[in-house]
């Protein structure tokens, strides 16, 4: 069976579905097993130009970036994601394979991967994302509607939230990534004490 090198993306946009709106910043973290105990590596970070035909302000009032700096100074998404599949492609662990996750990862994902798609681009995570929020409902018995971030700090006792790094793409990406290794680590006790 092929072992996974995680990657927790999070991604910021300009509204709530890709093609109308844009992606404008991406952050990933890579999460890999180091002698059996999962660890953070890696990062990635980039802020994109939009190109899209609409922009939502409320979206961007959450995500707090400067949409007209982003159209002048913004990378473009094609750019980012040969910068992305290159950045996994070089620490992806050998012998194993990269896997796209996400804190409501058909969110993230869609934009990702319609950016892919968009540019002639495969996509280095393929169809399948994990979703940290369906994972949570399994492996702690949650209604799908307690799986949001605050709960699972409390249960899995969480780094602190910096409230002011909230919804920059890097930082989400690296809360993320601390709540997979929870969630991770507390099915491989729950299947050891034969939880599942």
């Amino acid at each position: 069976m092929a072992r996974a090198t995680w990657y927790c993306v999070d991604i910021e946009c300009s509204g709530p579905v890709p093609g109308l709106y844009d992606m404008v910043s991406l952050g990933a973290v890579q999460v890999v097993d180091v002698d059996d105990t999962l660890r953070i590596g890696a990062t990635f970070y980039e802020e994109i130009r939009p190109t899209g035909p609409r922009m939502d302000p409320s979206a961007m009032a959450v995500n707090g970036l400067d949409f007209e700096r982003l159209q002048r100074e913004g990378q473009p998404l094609r750019d980012v994601l040969v910068r992305l599949t290159g950045w996994v492609e070089e620490v992806t662990t050998p012998g194993t394979k990269p896997v796209f996750v996400g804190h409501n990862a058909p969110f993230d994902w869609s934009f990702v991967n319609h950016g892919y798609h968009v540019h002639g681009l495969p996509n280095p995570f393929g169809y399948k994302a994990l979703d940290t929020k369906a994972l949570a409902t399994g492996v702690l018995g949650l209604h799908w509607f307690d799986s949001n971030k605050e709960r699972l700090a409390q249960l899995l006792e969480l780094p602190v939230v910096e409230t002011e790094r909230i919804h920059r793409a890097d930082y989400d990406a690296w809360y993320q990534a601390h709540i997979l290794i929870r969630l991770l680590q507390r099915g491989a006790a729950n299947a050891v004490s034969g939880g599942f």
